[in-house]
């Protein structure tokens, strides 16, 4: 089973030390939360059940990919996953160029998280239609994977135009970097069974995101989920249950990150990393 982190649960100033003690550690990954511009003015919130957005207008927002950038310079092998990267908002040319580069430089250790944004004020201060923002996020994916394995690209297309061109280097994964799929509703199910390499739900139990991704490809997506049980006995229930990565938080304050994964490895890490995780049952 792979364990893994989620930055967005500590301070930014943490980011590059816990990412540095997490890979000497062991631990799989870190993930790095995204956003283009938090709107003053915004409304609703990616957790079911919760009536304002879970993050200030004011909080830091960094460049994820720079940022998982400068964290592989520091790094042997842990990998870099984006939760999630808001695809949609940039044009393919700028997405399929920031995912290369870092994949790179990384020498293949990134996971490209991918959403179709909850925040309909992001997509209205970029100047884009949030109405029809699935259908823009499945032609700048397919774009993509055409830039990343392709020769030489012409696309004519709903949202995106242009002739023939040439994308030289190709990502360190060949055909392209894996595919993680964020969301909950049936077109993120439907994104994760179609393209998707992995699916990252929010508002899903273990057992809700086992059942639902039953359907789609044979094997199913990878499942990403945050773990609410972290002991032993919970990472490898969910493991059992088909969950093939699990986010931990073994801290309860942020300035404790550093010695919670410290405790973390010592006492579970070892036991749950090679507990094998079940196949989907469909």
């Amino acid at each position: 089973m792979k364990i893994a982190i989620s930055l967005g649960m500590v301070r930014p100033e943490l980011w590059a030390p816990l990412t540095r003690e997490a890979d000497r550690l062991g631990f799989e990954s870190v993930w790095a939360p995204e956003h283009l511009v938090i709107p003053v003015q915004s409304a609703g919130s990616p957790f079911a059940g919760a009536e304002h957005p879970p993050i200030p207008s004011d909080v830091p927002v960094f460049d994820v990919i720079s940022y998982l950038a400068f964290l592989a310079g520091q790094t042997e092998q842990i990998h870099f996953g984006t939760q999630v990267y808001n695809i949609g908002l940039r044009h393919p040319f700028v997405v399929a160029r920031a995912v290369t580069t870092l994949d790179l430089v990384s020498g293949g250790r990134f996971e490209f998280g991918i959403g179709a944004s909850w925040l309909e004020a992001e997509w209205e201060a970029v100047g884009l239609d949030f109405a029809s923002r699935g259908r823009r996020v499945d032609e700048s994916i397919a774009v993509c994977q055409r830039l990343w394995s392709e020769s030489t690209i012409e696309h004519h297309g709903e949202f995106f135009d242009f002739g023939p061109v040439m994308f030289e280097p190709k990502p360190a994964h060949a055909p392209w970097p894996p595919l993680h799929i964020g969301g909950d509703g049936p077109a993120a199910l439907r994104r994760a069974a179609l393209v998707g390499d992995g699916w990252i739900p929010m508002n899903h139990t273990a057992e809700q995101a086992q059942l639902r991704a039953e359907a789609g490809r044979p094997g199913g997506p990878e499942i990403t989920l945050g773990a609410r049980d972290a002991s032993a006995d919970g990472l490898r229930r969910l493991a059992d249950l088909g969950i093939g990565r699990a986010f931990v938080k073994p801290w309860e304050r942020g300035r404790d990150a550093l010695e919670g994964i410290r405790r973390f490895a010592e006492q579970v890490l070892a036991e749950v990393a090679e507990h094998p995780v079940a196949p989907p049952a469909g």
